[in-house]
């Protein structure tokens, strides 16, 4: 019979205060790519070692190398995720951090910062990616992989709470819908006087739960300003980054980092992702998602798409032969994202939808990336 996530977290809680007290992680072996940073390999480099010096065993992929570093070559950003991805499939690395990466819709990352007010960590969820194309069913299963990333992390029991955005009340109905089905969440309290688990501006300052719920645009905006308010904002000083990509089936830990992003965090970065190899996140992750099926996930997911129906304005249409995408065309609204790839579909031009760290992109192959374009472009999808 298997372990209860609880357990899971119980037997390597110790293993895991003792590594952030010695700088052991085991046999941890995380992956960084070089390439991209607005601070030059260099910083990353920095990171890199950084991490190493806390015993992270760190495989570093970039066009430049540091003594003491496994590294491996790679000329561009392109090359460097394509060898990513390689020893992601291959089991040579356990994870993954890196920058400018697309995930597919349905998964989203969980970043981690420090809170100003009283120097707590907290998890927000989301801040790249996106978990649903519907606003609200996106926020409850960001909840879930807050949760997730935080009970890997050794917390657990994490304090849940809602940032006061669109579409928050609707997302805490029907997680508490979720929570009366049997799924343990532990609601926050807001330390404003009103109280509630809707948490307030003020409530993110002081840290007033573990995994804070929002949408993964406004997510995006948190981490930024948190990271480096102190720097002016052209460089993140504080806090482990972007977070891990989280949904499920998902089985590839990749985490993203910022082109802004200077060498703490990158290193802290590093160090979340050995935290998560070493906390079983891909168990964690099957536990919880069973426990929230077991709580009629489906139904409470079903409940909130009924009551935002839409009509497509694109016919589906059949999926075009697949082929290999490496070209992004941003710039799309997230609500037209679906309808703007059956519109690729219906011209025979194979794309995927996805979201990188600027917002949602398409994926097409290079031979298409012009074609593709300015069909989008003809139809009002994207500026010509």
């Amino acid at each position: 019979m298997s372990k209860p996530v609880e357990k899971i977290i119980a037997d390597t809680f110790l293993e895991l205060a003792s590594a952030l007290e010695t700088g052991a992680f085991g046999s941890a072996k995380i992956l960084l790519t070089g390439s991209g940073s607005e601070h030059g390999e260099a910083n990353m480099l920095e990171g890199a070692a950084m991490a190493a010096s806390r015993g992270v065993h760190v495989v570093y992929v970039g066009s430049e190398s540091c003594d003491g570093l496994s590294s491996v070559y790679a000329g561009d950003e392109h090359k460097a995720h394509d060898i990513m991805e390689r020893m992601l499939a291959n089991d040579e690395v356990d994870g993954a951090v890196t920058m400018h990466y697309p995930f597919p819709i349905g998964v989203s990352t969980v970043g981690r910062v420090i809170t100003p007010g009283r120097g707590k960590p907290i998890y927000i969820a989301a801040t790249t990616g996106t978990s649903s194309l519907d606003r609200v069913e996106g926020m409850v299963k960001n909840a879930l992989y807050g949760i997730i990333t935080a009970k890997a992390c050794g917390i657990l029991s994490p304090t849940v709470g809602i940032l006061n955005i669109d579409g928050a009340r609707q997302a805490e109905i029907a997680l508490k819908e979720l929570s009366k089905n049997g799924y343990d969440i532990n609601f926050a309290q807001s330390g404003r006087s009103d109280g509630g688990c809707v948490m307030r501006g003020n409530d993110l300052l002081a840290g007033a739960c573990d995994v804070m719920v929002t949408d993964s645009l406004t997510g995006n905006i948190l981490v930024k300003m948190l990271s480096s308010f102190t720097t002016g904002g052209s460089f993140e000083s504080i806090g482990w980054g972007y977070g891990p990509g989280i949904g499920e089936g998902y089985d590839k830990l990749v985490l993203i980092l910022s082109r802004a992003s200077g060498a703490p965090v990158v290193a802290n970065a590093i160090e979340f992702a050995a935290e998560l190899v070493k906390g079983q996140y891909k168990r964690v992750a099957e536990l919880e998602f069973a426990a929230a099926k077991k709580a009629r996930l489906s139904a409470v997911l079903d409940g909130i798409r009924s009551k935002n129906l839409t009509t497509s304005k694109v016919d589906v249409v059949k999926e075009p032969p697949k082929e290999v995408v490496t070209e992004e065309i941003s710039g799309i609204e997230i609500t037209d994202l679906e309808d703007a790839v059956s519109l690729l579909w219906q011209e025979n031009i194979y794309a995927q939808s996805g979201m990188g760290c600027t917002g949602p992109v398409i994926l097409v192959s290079e031979a298409k990336l012009e074609l593709a374009s300015k069909t989008l472009a003809a139809k009002g999808y994207i500026r010509a």
